[in-house]
């Protein structure tokens, strides 16, 4: 029971039962469930995963583990080229997906069916169409060539860089839709006013596009960083981290740890991604903020 002073005398204050309402129990009532969620599914499993971590025999290991540094670089990979080719791809696209025709509706929802579809079947259905022997891309190779078609995913080079074109595929219709938003926010009077003044296509976009999406653009590319970061799918359905373990990102390299009963090395590899992830995360709420 908390004592406050009154002039001379101390009165004693009511217990915090008897200060709240019935309102406010049940909202503690209701409430406790989802912190209870809260601490069992994310605060248990993020600490635990720390504290497996914490040796610093696990980060020397990664350290001299050539197949670490090879994720780490394709990782960088990943996101340089993934991510830049991916959202000019969709400030482009943007551009046609807003005129107002018949068919280019149409033609939208076949184009933004990859990003709705789960990513387990869309992802596996390309690893089979890549498959050397029997898929359907050396097949159609082979009928019009009467030559085998290459072997997509025993090239560390190209099954990585078939991993890129699949995440790029599977994420470009969402950020083409949220630019095409940002497009349809512009003023339409601004190009016409640029049209009687007789500006060309290019100067429309140097000069009224670019700089009222430029935010936007670049907010999305923040966004997108932090979200290419963690994708597994991409590149553990598709090439499984071979040939050879040299597809691997830092996304995946957790799972090859695992399966080789390397528990620490595992959860030591997740917090290394922590240093790409954290600034991009600072970066992206400083600018949410404004």
């Amino acid at each position: 029971m908390a004592i406050t002073l009154s002039g001379d005398h101390a009165i004693p204050s009511p217990p915090l039962s008897a200060r709240l309402t019935t309102p406010q129990v049940w909202g503690i009532v209701m409430l406790a469930p989802y912190l209870l969620v809260f601490l069992a599914f994310v605060v248990y499993p993020v600490g635990y995963g720390l504290w497996l971590a914490r040796h610093p025999a696990s980060y020397v290991a990664l350290y001299h583990d050539p197949i670490f540094a090879r994720a780490a670089v394709n990782t960088l990979i990943f996101l340089l080229v993934g991510i830049n080719l991916k959202m000019a791809i969709a400030l482009f696209l943007s551009g046609f997906f807003a005129q107002q025709r018949t068919w280019i509706k149409w033609l939208s929802v076949l184009f933004i069916l990859p990003w709705a579809v789960p990513s387990i079947p869309t992802i596996l259905s390309v690893r089979f169409m890549l498959n050397p022997e029997w898929g359907v891309i050396n097949q159609l190779i082979f009928k019009f060539t009467a030559e085998d078609g290459p072997n997509w995913l025993n090239d560390p080079s190209v099954a990585l860089a078939m991993a890129i074109g699949v995440h790029i595929w599977k994420s470009l219709p969402f950020w083409t839709l949220i630019l095409m938003t940002g497009r349809l926010a512009i003023s339409h009077d601004l190009y016409e006013a640029a049209a009687v003044d007789g500006a060309s296509w290019s100067q429309k976009f140097r000069y009224i596009t670019w700089p009222s999406m430029q935010t936007l653009y670049i907010t999305c590319t923040l966004l997108s960083m932090i979200w290419t970061l963690g994708d597994f799918n991409s590149v553990y359905l598709l090439t499984g981290g071979g040939p050879a373990d040299l597809t691997h990102v830092l996304a995946t390299l957790g799972i090859r740890y695992l399966r080789l009963d390397q528990l620490s090395l595992a959860m030591a590899s997740i917090v290394c991604a922590l240093p790409f992830v954290l600034p991009l995360v600072y970066f992206m709420m400083k600018r949410l903020s404004r």
